[in-house]
């Protein structure tokens, strides 16, 4: 999720994809966890996050660091986590424009992160890539998350972005691209929403992503648009169903991470209708039994 993500109206029609879908594999399928990123509930508190997942009956929780002091204490995430039950499946780091002054400079960040992973027993960091005026940080970036993520044995992901446009014309926003596919990273966190903005194909790219997909956010949004809208999946024109089943029987062996825009819900109760909803989609296209 990035700062320059823009909330709107929960009512867009799902496009239409007429991509062929794989073929169902031999053998029992792994249980894909569904989680909800912390994010899904902003402007309200990670506390708020972690009731809410335990109430819609979730798998887990992914944790976005930011200013809020919850999201940087190991020790408050494990009293949650252990209140809720809830495991934090993965830490999303202060990789944001919003979080910028959290954590210090660029590989701190990333570092912190790590540790709070091992901390709290998540298996995966989230981060960004560089923006464009880290030049120092892109240059060593992707041996640098390898680096870290085998010395605390961690994932380290790295997301896909998008370009930022400015008066019609696309501005180079990340180095060295918004694209993770033909990077060198061995693990990528991928977000529809971030590919609808890009105007990319979901389906192809986590196809040609291979076993190093190794993360899902699961939300939605319209291409072609300027905005990083975060909708509810299956009212955008992003392939979330044909992604979903495509990694229900591919052997992915990542997690499905909710992280939709609820800022313009009105009230806690359409929230949670809104993330119920997100949940049930991904249990039905994943294949899983719907309570």
């Amino acid at each position: 999720m990035d700062n320059s993500e823009t909330s709107s109206g929960q009512n867009q029609e799902p496009g239409s994809k007429n991509d062929p879908l794989p073929k169902p594999s031999d053998g029992p399928k792994r249980h894909i966890p569904v989680a909800l990123s912390t994010a899904s509930v902003y402007p309200l508190s990670v506390h708020d996050g972690f009731a809410v997942a335990a109430d819609l009956g979730y798998d887990g929780v992914e944790v976005l660091v930011t200013h809020n002091g919850d999201s940087q204490d190991s020790r408050a995430l494990n009293q949650l986590a252990e209140r809720y039950n809830q495991p934090i499946l993965a830490i999303h780091a202060p990789t944001l424009l919003l979080t910028q002054q959290v954590w210090g400079s660029a590989w701190n960040k990333v570092q912190r992160s790590a540790q709070m992973a091992v901390d709290v027993g998540a298996d995966v960091v989230v981060v960004h890539p560089p923006f464009r005026w880290q030049n120092d940080y892109a240059e060593t970036f992707a041996q640098g998350v390898r680096d870290i993520a085998d010395a605390f044995e961690i994932r380290i992901a790295v997301e896909n972005m998008y370009p930022w446009r400015l008066r019609g014309r696309e501005a180079l926003a990340y180095l060295p691209h918004w694209d993770p596919v033909p990077q060198d990273y061995k693990d990528v966190t991928w977000d529809f929403s971030h590919a609808a903005t890009a105007d990319a194909s979901s389906l192809d790219a986590v196809k040609a992503l291979g076993s190093r997909l190794r993360h899902i956010h699961l939300t939605d949004g319209t291409s072609p648009s300027t905005k990083d809208q975060h909708l509810i999946p299956g009212h955008g024109t992003q392939e979330c169903v044909e992604v979903l089943q495509h990694v229900a029987n591919s052997g992915f062996d990542g997690a499905v991470v909710a992280e939709i825009s609820t800022r313009k819900a009105k009230g806690a109760g359409q929230r949670e209708e809104w993330l119920a909803e997100t949940l049930e989609f991904a249990r039905v296209h994943l294949g899983q039994t719907v309570s």
